[in-house]
């Protein structure tokens, strides 16, 4: 709208609008003879009074549609300038005029409503414009959940444009919403209907408002969007919110993560707290991708003293860094050290004297331990007996050994040196009564040097990508989730049990190619294709958790499960110990120098192997056989 049109509309309002006031003030629809000529005269003389007021103050010279505070002073001084003026005029100029003086009730109301006038119109154009920007220059987007996410995520995008976001709609799978009103925006359908409704409301994007979505729904939401060609993000997930990392409005893209999403772990944050509040708290292998997660879990659990310690300098300098940001009142104590070094561990664990130990420094890479096998032994099985050792000589109360799936019937180096520190873990906390554990489980999204970065790598490569074996599977996890239920079975530990996580379903590892391939605007034949590559050494089409029929026993959670195991004798380990002492002292397996699996050390690994397998199988027996208390399930993990 032209300023010009601003007067015209100023001028018509303007003169009618005295009339108006004097018909209200009389309660009549007529004036008086004398009224008459008094509102003739008042009007004539206000209007040019107004009008030229308004001009000077430069209210015909505004771009209201970008009006500020400073236009919005400009014309409520004019509006009271006018509004004194005009009193004057009603009072005294018709005084002046020998005309009958506009009642003062009059008067009050008409420069109220001059006011109203100049207001109105200009702040109406203003709230129009703002509301045309928002229309046309957010997003249509459709929000999945008519629930508190939605309201959330509604909120957000109206109070912050720079979103960019205008919601159209909400779609939600509970009938009793479907045509409400969820701040005046309806709940147009369910999920079923999202290719229509993304058609018929012009809708760019998709915004899943549930951060506690199953996997299944997210993949349904990211197919009816790839099907569209328009995007589709979440809110952040319920792990993030509860942690205060992000806000509600910080969407982003879909991720592998959510499409293998699962019911959100609930902690008995009682028994986690008992666990590491008030104390001294060790993170081995503190700068990894797991070791990382438990110091930020940790962290927020309130621990006296968090000991990080770790090999990597670097690793260890960026999560103090991140810990001392996120937790300025945190005693953290960060320690360089390698766990193969005996001597520097003992001196650690007496200075520091850790109640609790979580112990997540490894190797765990199968086929570079296939190359590597002295690598392996040492950092695996003496590092472990280290730092084992250590927390006995320090009177450590708490230790959470990290395992994993590889353990189970062994057939790499790396899944090897894991059992056998299970094994050490297990014979220190009934040889010496203490609450030391296992948990053992498989693959974490995310991790470094897993599937999912490798992926993405090659995608920004420009592929293919390559997947060993088309039904090479796997179980996983995030890396949050994981270590949340690391916490719960360390709380539920009272000595020599190796907790079983949970994991789900295993996933097909080509699924996941193809879902990354997806998330990133990518059809497989078309854009890029998928290439087999061969199982490589060590490695298993499919991972267990658990030794077949493996007896194992309910917790207190649902998502953590206890084995049955006895510890070995120690004729057995004593064997054990001598077997690894003559598999290091080979050093026949330097990666590139004729090593690898037919050294003098892979033969006796492999020969540990087989031993391993048949003496777990035969304590299992044994336990089955004796076993009288506690009711016990015989089913593999679901």
């Amino acid at each position: 709208m032209r300023n010009r049109d601003f007067f015209l509309i100023d001028a018509l309002l303007l003169t009618g609008l005295p009339f108006l006031v004097l018909l209200l003030h009389a309660e009549s629809l007529t004036l008086s003879q004398a009224l008459m000529g008094t509102a003739l005269a008042y009007t004539a003389i206000s209007l040019a009074l107004r009008l030229t007021i308004a001009y000077f103050a430069g209210l015909y010279r505004c771009l209201w549609q970008h009006a500020s505070v400073a236009e919005l002073e400009r014309m409520l001084a004019a509006g009271v300038i006018a509004g004194l003026g005009a009193v004057a005029v009603g009072t005294i100029g018709m005084k002046v005029l020998g005309l009958a003086p506009m009642p003062l009730g009059a008067l009050m109301l008409d420069s109220i409503g001059a006011l109203g006038v100049f207001c109105v119109s200009r702040m109406g154009i203003r709230l129009a414009a703002a509301r045309h920007r928002h229309l046309n220059s957010g997003r249509r987007a459709l929000v999945v959940g008519a629930g508190t996410g939605g309201q959330m995520i509604l909120r957000e995008t109206q109070l912050h444009q720079k979103l960019r976001v205008h919601v159209v709609g909400f779609v939600d799978d509970d009938r009793s919403k479907q045509n409400q009103l969820l701040g005046n925006v309806p709940v147009v359908g369910t999920l079923d209907d999202l290719p229509t409704l993304i058609q018929q409301l012009s809708v760019a994007e998709l915004i899943i408002a549930m951060p506690s979505a199953r996997g299944t729904l997210v993949r349904k939401v990211l197919k009816a969007a790839t099907d569209a060609g328009i995007q589709a993000r979440t809110m952040p997930g319920l792990h993030d919110l509860l942690s205060g990392r992000v806000r509600v409005s910080a969407l982003r893209s879909i991720e592998i993560q959510d499409l293998l999403r699962r019911e959100p772990v609930v902690t008995d944050l009682n028994a986690v707290r008992a666990l590491a509040t008030g104390k001294t708290v060790m993170v081995t292998g503190a700068g990894g991708s797991i070791g990382s997660e438990l110091c930020r879990q940790i962290a927020a659990l309130e621990p006296s003293t968090l000991v990080l310690v770790d090999h990597s300098e670097n690793q260890v300098f960026e999560i103090e860094g991140e810990l001392r940001r996120a937790f300025p009142e945190l005693k953290i104590a960060a320690v360089i050290a390698d766990i193969r070094n005996a001597a520097r561990v003992n001196s650690v664990m007496a200075a520091l004297k850790p109640y609790a130990i979580f112990h997540a420094a490894a190797h765990k890479h199968v086929p570079l331990m296939e190359c590597n096998i002295v690598e392996a032994i040492t950092n695996n099985v003496m590092g472990t007996q280290n730092v084992v050792n250590a927390a006995l000589d320090a009177d450590v109360q708490h230790f959470v050994n990290i395992s994993t799936d590889k353990a189970v019937r062994p057939t790499s180096i790396m899944g090897t040196t894991k059992r056998i520190a299970e094994r050490i873990v297990l014979n220190a906390a009934v040889n010496h009564d203490k609450n030391f554990v296992s948990v053992r489980f498989g693959n974490v999204l995310g991790s470094r040097g897993s599937v999912i970065p490798t992926f993405m790598r090659q995608i920004m490569d420009g592929g293919p990508v390559t997947v060993t074996h088309p039904e090479m599977r796997r179980y996983f996890m995030t890396i949050p989730e994981a270590v949340q239920l690391v916490l719960q079975a360390g709380a539920l530990g009272s000595g020599g049990e190796l907790f079983v996580l949970d994991m789900g379903e295993p996933v097909k590892i080509v699924d996941l190619a193809r879902d990354l391939l997806r998330l990133s605007g990518l059809e497989e034949g078309v854009d890029m294709d998928i290439a087999f590559t061969g199982v490589r050494p060590g490695e298993k089409l499919y991972e267990e958790v658990l030794f077949g029929e493996e007896d194992i026993r309910a917790t207190n959670h649902p998502k953590v499960l206890r084995t049955i195991d006895s510890p070995e004798d120690e004729r057995f380990m004593d064997g054990v110990a001598t077997l690894i002492r003559n598999a290091v002292m080979s050093r026949g397996n330097i990666a590139g120098n004729g090593g690898g699996r037919h050294c003098r050390g892979a033969i006796i690994l492999r020969a540990l192997i087989v031993i391993l397998n048949n003496r777990g199988a035969h304590l299992r027996r044994r336990n089955t056989k004796n076993l009288t208390d506690h009711p016990v399930r015989t089913a593999p993990v679901t």
